[in-house]
């Protein structure tokens, strides 16, 4: 632990906290109110990494946290800096990313006064956090710090907020600082919720699993691996919880699901009549989409259920999931044949897998159709390659059809569905693989809400390819509004020249112009050491296709 001053400053004493706390990198913006602390931090071994949005700071160190386990850091000035945080910490809340945002505040003297930046930003991030306080006095510091960083990481983690007053920051103090020890989940469920739940596995004939974000975990990653193959169920996921499925246990996969409610997994959870749970949370597909005949439950998860009218479990599994599910497994004596409508949906996966695998080069005056597209990044995507998607119809098509081959392989925004995320998320996930390449992909609209961390991006030579399927429309929005008005409103904008935009940061941009140069420019991209950005024009025709209802057609729309 470093060795603390006998009398020293609010600032330098969380600077030597988050030091002690494992803390390597903070994101952030300065400003006169919290400038305290990022002078303190100069004395310390964190690197301060400042940014060109407030929202970019938390989505990376939101990206911190997923990635790693541990929360991310960021940390703004008091006002619009705070108020600027706001999407970024409610999107890592939402996603079950832990993070600490540290929001500056003018003296404790002036806060119920009309002075220059005083908002009450305790109550602002409230209700879009697990914990939200002020350090009121510079002896509490420590006290507060380490329950925001306790509370961020345990259980289903998340995101908490602390604002600190200027003049706390300033002010004298001999505290010690306080360190957590190292946290545990709790461990195995209870024995009777592990019996009932297996003497339902047993008796069930169509039992499903259904696999969600914090599945995804890589300490989960065996034990899913180990209860799948023990059991020989079918298994979905949903778009977070891509890479949770092993490549080996494919032939069993029936994809992701999320959003539309049409998918070859939708099929399976119609059908059954048990459906397993596993680190899933209802903000990431609602269940009254998938569940609507109220299906038996049974809830795997750190943390009890949320219930709603359509997930109301029958059983709740709480507990490391891990260890959880390793004792499920060894109660079970025999695999489950699977039911003949899974038999013929996971038939219609594997053949969908062999469609995009051979998909010819769709192209015409619009672009590229988006499994061309798909077909094209596949033959990139390598079991190193970390990818981050941002929020448009394209990560819709690319959470369905992409195959990924482990754990948190690909970042996936569902809780709040921000826009923006995908290259800030970047910058972090290069961060901590630097021998890694990262793919982060936007529609045009996703990427102008952060592409100025391009300049960040270059600053520190993080090796990302960052794509862009570029239609010149909010598409997302779009084909909605069609499907509901049969017109759209205030979707369409104009053209930007990327490659140009990418070189004027200092990144290497490339624009795929014709057919024949997908393939090739696609991997002149990703060769580059280095940040570079290559934009792609789609054709998103078929996007209708991902809303049509299920009944209608005898297999996914996309592929009928």
């Amino acid at each position: 632990m470093p060795s603390q001053p006998a009398n020293q400053t609010g600032a330098q004493l969380i600077a030597l906290q988050l030091e002690s706390l494992g803390i390597q990198t903070v994101f952030g913006i300065p400003g006169a109110k919290i400038d305290p602390l990022f002078d303190a931090i100069e004395d310390t071994n964190i690197e301060m990494i400042p940014v060109r949005h407030e929202a970019n700071a938390a989505f990376m160190a939101g990206a911190v946290g997923r990635l790693t386990g541990k929360a991310g850091v960021a940390m703004v000035t008091s006002g619009p800096g705070c108020g600027n945080l706001v999407s970024g910490v409610a999107t890592a809340n939402s996603e079950g990313d832990p993070m600490i945002a540290l929001g500056g505040a003018v003296k404790r003297t002036d806060q119920q006064k009309q002075t220059h930046q005083s908002i009450d930003t305790v109550s602002i991030f409230r209700s879009i956090t697990k914990f939200s306080a002020e350090v009121q006095h510079a002896d509490a510091a420590s006290e507060v710090m380490a329950n925001a960083f306790r509370i961020a990481e345990s259980g289903r983690p998340g995101a908490c907020f602390v604002s600190l007053p200027q003049d706390v920051l300033t002010d004298s103090t001999q505290t010690d600082i306080i360190v957590p020890s190292h946290y545990s989940q709790p461990g195995i469920a209870d024995s009777a919720a592990t019996e009932e739940a297996v003497s339902r596995i047993k008796q069930s004939k169509r039992c499903v699993v259904l696999l969600g974000l914090h599945a995804s975990r890589s300490t989960n990653k065996t034990a899913i691996a180990q209860f799948l193959q023990k059991t020989q169920l079918p298994v979905v996921g949903t778009y977070q919880a891509a890479g949770a499925v092993d490549i080996t246990y494919y032939d069993h996969f029936a994809g992701r699901v999320g959003l539309f409610n049409n998918q070859p997994g939708d099929v399976l959870l119609r059908d059954a009549d048990l459906i397993i749970t596993v680190g899933f949370s209802p903000i990431e597909y609602d269940p009254e989409l998938w569940n609507r005949h109220r299906c038996a439950i049974i809830h795997v998860d750190i943390e009890p259920a949320e219930y709603q009218l359509n997930y109301q479990p029958c059983v709740e599994i709480i507990g490391d999931i891990a260890q959880s599910l390793d004792k499920v497994s060894e109660a079970i004596s025999e695999a489950t044949l699977l039911s003949p409508i899974a038999c013929s949906v996971l038939d219609e996966v594997a053949t969908q897998r062999e469609v995009i695998k051979h998909y010819p080069l769709t192209h015409n005056s619009q672009g590229f159709h988006p499994l061309t597209l798909i077909k094209a990044m596949q033959a990139i995507v390598s079991q190193d390659t970390t990818m981050c998607l941002d929020m448009g119809s394209f990560h819709i098509w690319i959470a369905r059809y992409l195959s990924c081959f482990r754990a948190r392989q690909m970042l996936v925004s569902n809780g709040q569905q921000t826009m923006g995320v995908a290259l800030p998320w970047a910058i972090s996930a290069s961060l901590l693989k630097p021998g890694h390449k990262i793919i982060s992909v936007s529609g045009d609209g996703g990427f102008m809400q952060s592409s100025m961390e391009l300049e960040t991006a270059v600053r520190l030579n993080c090796n990302i390819l960052h794509i862009i399927w570029v239609d010149n429309a909010y598409n997302m929005v779009e084909m909605q509004e069609l499907k509901k008005y049969q017109r759209y409103s205030g979707v369409k904008f104009g053209p930007i020249d990327f490659r140009m935009y990418a070189e004027s940061f200092g990144a290497k941009g490339f624009a795929v112009t014709s057919a024949h140069e997908l393939q090739s420019v696609l991997q002149a991209a990703m060769n580059v050491e280095g940040p570079s950005v290559v934009a792609i024009p789609v054709d998103y025709s078929d996007n209708y296709k991902l809303m049509l209802p299920r009944d209608n057609h005898d297999q996914d729309p996309v592929f009928s």
